[in-house]
């Protein structure tokens, strides 16, 4: 006999009212053999699933599901597993982040669209991420996140590779004449040698990190490596937990709070997280309705130091990252010198320091002590200036310190396609003292706002042994690259912001503890420049990507489509057959 359910899920299986509807609703799911008794009026889970054989890095997400429903049946529950689109960082072109806010799209209908009481989120690629965090806010049910997790360290001519970080290492020395086509392609059969994310502090593997920040996880969420039989024990426990949370009710909204964001962004600035978190947190926060700034990142980052010693920043990666106690510790450690909030509550039910508290570091080497960090002021530093009004970022600890106050000529590049053809010319009028300048690559210059801030340097200086020099653009880099890279300049130059202004010759002068980047010309000469300036504009007349060249916001802002933002809630009108 099937009973009368307090859950949303009721009105498509126990509605006495629509008995047709019902029929159709429970007839048709008997088809997958799905016996009476699931139908009792238990709470239906849905597994969000990001698994595509073209994301390598969800490509073991069918086997992280069926760990779930182990926990979800345990627990009284009935689990439905229902795919989303997944933006793989690797294989999708023209850039996996102008897809970002299509999947966010697709999780929050199908959430809303389903007889769903919670949702399970699978999520591991860098865009999955936030995509899936995003859609969930805007329907804001019970929620848990559960990251693929990152692959075992790449061994490579016996030294540890790490994946994204030792491409742009080999990229230079192969550009530099140090090794052979044969020796980079060698490297690259050593980095990828497990299923898994990048084992960098990669955006992937930050984005874990901050899910867990957020109390969107369970503890441990970030660091399992992949094929870590811990990484299927969690799954399982998170499937039996968010039965739970059906029942008590606890919602997203309940969980993530300003605070919430607050301690995630001291968080990042511990683990040495990719500056994506900046776009990808400022997304979130706004579905759930939430202000985020970048005045947030200033205040909430100001004086962290970076205490997980990890490619890019460092030297170590995600496996030892996790043996030495993973982000538990970077919490204790935050939480004892009273930086977080200790009373955000995460998806266990419990606050974020009664999950933490005591956690133990197993290796100081990987996990610094606060007071003996891998960089005394890490972070993301937000910068301003006549040509960041709205602001940029960058990442001081993977950053040179003798470039952190610079003041150097401007050499400019009008798009991609003109930095390309022109950074290996020899009569290229650039030194090591240059300011690599590129425009036009942000979110509707090159729509989706790519990861090519991280400009490869000039061959003629890397052969004179140059690996760093200052870069500035509207752009993203991937959280694995490294280097003195200003990135997410707001306004863009596509809308004329006055990053557009900057010409060659100019000189522009950075600051980073003041906060500043200015280029050095006369307010009156950027205002007619500006006026005059033609933007190098993507050729885009329809589809998807003219919807979101014509509704996507600004850097600062998360880069989201400005009609998505804000909660719509879980309400759904009757589907009258």
């Amino acid at each position: 006999m099937v009973k009368k359910s307090k859950y949303r899920s009721s009105a498509w299986y126990n509605s006495k009212d629509h008995r047709r509807d019902t029929f159709i609703h429970r007839g048709w799911m008997r088809n997958q053999g799905h016996p009476s008794h699931l139908f009792d009026g238990r709470p239906v889970i849905g597994i969000c699933n990001t698994w595509s054989e073209l994301t390598p890095c969800n490509g073991h997400f069918r086997e992280i599901a069926e760990s779930v429903k182990k926990g979800v049946y345990e627990a009284g529950g009935f689990p439905l597993e229902f795919p989303v689109f997944s933006a793989s960082e690797s294989n999708l072109r023209p850039t996996a982040m102008l897809f970002r806010n299509l999947a966010s799209m697709d999780v929050e209908e199908a959430i809303r669209g389903n007889p769903i009481d919670g949702v399970v989120l699978l999520m591991g690629c860098d865009k999955t991420t936030p995509s899936l965090l995003m859609g969930a806010a805007s329907v804001d049910l019970p929620t848990i996140g559960i990251s693929g997790g990152p692959m075992l360290n790449g061994h490579h001519q016996g030294k540890i590779i790490g994946s994204g970080t030792g491409v742009w290492q080999l990229d230079a020395d192969l550009s530099a004449g140090k090794i052979t086509e044969e020796d980079f392609i060698e490297a690259e059969i050593s980095m990828s040698r497990s299923k898994g994310n990048c084992m960098t502090m990669g955006t992937a593997s930050t984005m874990g990190s901050m899910v867990e920040a957020l109390g969107m996880s369970l503890p441990n969420n970030a660091a399992i490596p992949a094929v870590d039989s811990r990484r299927y024990a969690l799954a399982h426990m998170s499937g039996k937990r968010i039965v739970e949370m059906v029942k008590e009710d606890l919602i997203m909204s309940k969980i993530v709070t300003k605070k919430s964001f607050e301690n995630a962004i001291k968080v990042n600035g511990a683990i040495g997280g990719s500056t994506n978190a900046v776009i990808h947190l400022a997304a979130v926060a706004g579905r759930l309705e939430i202000d985020l700034k970048l005045s947030d990142w200033e205040k909430c980052g100001k004086d962290i130091p970076t205490l997980v010693n990890l490619q890019p920043s460092g030297k170590y990666l995600m496996e030892d990252f996790y043996y030495a106690g993973g982000v538990p510790v970077v919490i204790r450690r935050l939480l004892e010198k009273n930086i977080l909030d200790k009373d955000s509550l995460t998806a266990n039910g419990k606050t974020i320091s009664e999950n933490n508290k005591n956690a133990k570091c197993w290796n100081n080497d990987v996990i610094k002590e606060f007071d003996d960090p891998l960089v005394a002021d890490g972070g993301i530093k937000i910068l301003r200036g006549n040509i960041a009004p709205n602001g940029a970022i960058i990442k001081p600890s993977a950053a040179t310190p003798e470039l952190m106050k610079h003041k150097g000529k401007a050499v400019v590049f009008e798009s991609v396609e003109e930095f390309h053809d022109k950074i290996d010319s020899p009569d290229l009028e650039v030194d090591e003292n240059s300011i690599l300048v590129l425009k036009n690559c942000g979110p509707k210059g090159y729509p989706g706002m790519a990861e090519v801030g991280n400009m490869r340097l000039p061959q003629k200086l890397l052969k004179k042994g140059i690996r760093d020099m200052i870069r500035i653009s509207d752009a993203r880099m991937s959280g694995t690259a490294y280097g003195t890279v200003i990135l997410h300049t707001a306004p863009e130059a596509a809308i004329k912001g006055p990053l557009a202004a900057v010409q060659n010759n100019d000189f522009i002068e950075i600051d980073v503890e003041k906060g500043s980047m200015n280029l050095i010309v006369d307010d009156n000469v950027i205002k007619e420049r500006l006026e005059n300036y033609k933007p190098v504009l993507p050729d885009i007349k329809s589809g998807y990507q003219k919807m979101y060249i014509d509704h996507v916001t600004q850097a600062d802002t998360g880069a989201d489509l400005d009609f998505l933002i804000g909660k719509r809630g879980s309400e759904v009108k009757r589907h009258s057959h």
